[in-house]
């Protein structure tokens, strides 16, 4: 063998041996980082959903414990996602209210009639359990209806009037009052009453819904009428019944 023959088989062989150390190199990589992207993936999913069935069940004051318990992950993988509980809870109350606002668009998107449009989005909203996982600030029940009522008055358009005068009830566009406050979205809690709004207005326009019935009303059936039972059956049996009741109950007497 010559020298240049010599060269050349040496400078292959590096080339072969750098290539198969890269690969490896490489290969291994992947072993070690794509199982770690996965697994946080899939433990994100198990946290968000056991985060909407807790919270569904027992309300956004259940501890984190208990969303881990139901993900089964340790407590500590669920703060490593969300550092505070009320970052967990703007996450849910986030997109189970754009859930909510989609849910409406389509119902006042493919019904033209006013009622089927209100009863499709409170059937769809309720079947899928969205009402239960509404913002503590959207609803608040109590005193304030009066002072509601003087904030309503102005420009706001007729709906948005109507719904801040419900008797005891008062819908807010997701803000804080106190330190127990949950982290809302004012964007995301506008776009919902603005919507749900609309489908109110129209209905109560037809003649169809009852001339007292406001937004309020009708976000407080959504939360009301998702019972969350241990049987899925018997929980959307009762979640049916009742909002056959209630709907019967937001029915102008004339209709």
């Amino acid at each position: 063998m010559n020298i240049s023959d010599f060269h050349g088989s040496a400078t292959a062989l590096s080339v072969e041996s750098s290539g198969r150390a890269l690969t490896n190199a490489t290969t291994h990589g992947v072993g070690r980082s794509t199982p770690l992207r996965v697994d946080a993936q899939r433990n994100l999913e198990h946290v968000l959903r056991a985060a909407r069935e807790v919270f569904g069940e027992l309300g956004y004051g259940a501890p984190m414990e208990d969303v881990a318990r139901r993900a089964r992950v340790g407590v500590g993988t669920v703060y490593r996602r969300f550092p505070s509980k009320d970052v967990l809870v703007r996450r849910i109350a986030e997109e189970e209210t754009a859930r909510l606002t989609e849910q409406a668009r389509t119902a006042l998107g493919q019904e033209e009639e006013p009622w089927q449009a209100l009863s499709r989005f409170l059937r769809t909203s309720v079947a899928s359990g969205a009402g239960r996982l509404l913002p503590p600030q959207v609803l608040r029940v109590g005193s304030a209806a009066e002072e509601a009522a003087e904030e309503a008055e102005g420009a706001r358009v007729p709906h948005q009037r109507q719904a801040a005068e419900a008797p005891g009830l008062r819908v807010v566009g997701a803000t804080r009052n106190s330190a127990e406050d949950e982290p809302s979205d004012d964007a995301g809690a506008g776009a919902l009453l603005e919507v749900v709004g609309r489908l109110v207005h129209r209905a109560r326009e037809a003649g169809e819904l009852r001339a007292d019935v406001t937004v309020a009303d009708v976000l407080l059936v959504i939360a009301t009428a998702a019972p969350a039972l241990p049987d899925p059956a018997q929980q959307a049996a009762a979640s049916t019944r009742l909002l056959d009741i209630l709907l019967e109950g937001l029915r102008s007497r004339t209709v």
